[in-house]
């Protein structure tokens, strides 16, 4: 995965990750469940990475499966694991409901803002 700009589209959702202050922003637009699943789990993967700063910006995100979930409760423990954190930025409203129903949002730092997701 390149630093700047790199887009990947596989069926509804569209993830491209850049780099803002050595910090990993992973841009979300479209479907989260198990169809695409996989291609997040692959932009998350921090295997070498010392101490993983990444911030998953979900503001395009129109839909989120206990797949979606799975992936990024699987994310935080690899990211906390290698000394790292994972943030959440601008989740819609439906996105945030799951998360809440299910308490990703106490486990994972969860901001209304990509800015305020950045700032340390």
């Amino acid at each position: 995965m390149t630093d700047a700009g790199q887009a990947e589209q596989s069926g509804w959702l569209s993830v491209v990750a850049a780099a803002t202050d050595g910090i990993r922003v992973l841009t979300l637009a479209g479907e989260l469940d198990h169809h695409t699943g996989d291609q997040l789990r692959q932009a998350l993967d921090v295997t070498g990475t010392a101490r993983p700063r990444i911030v998953i910006d979900l503001g395009q995100v129109t839909f989120m499966d206990s797949s979606g979930i799975n992936v990024l409760i699987a994310a935080y423990q690899n990211v906390t694991q290698a000394g790292g954190w994972l943030r959440l930025a601008a989740p819609t409203d439906s996105v945030l409901r799951v998360l809440q129903l299910v308490g990703v949002d106490d486990l994972v730092e969860c901001h209304p803002t990509l800015r305020q997701a950045l700032t340390p």
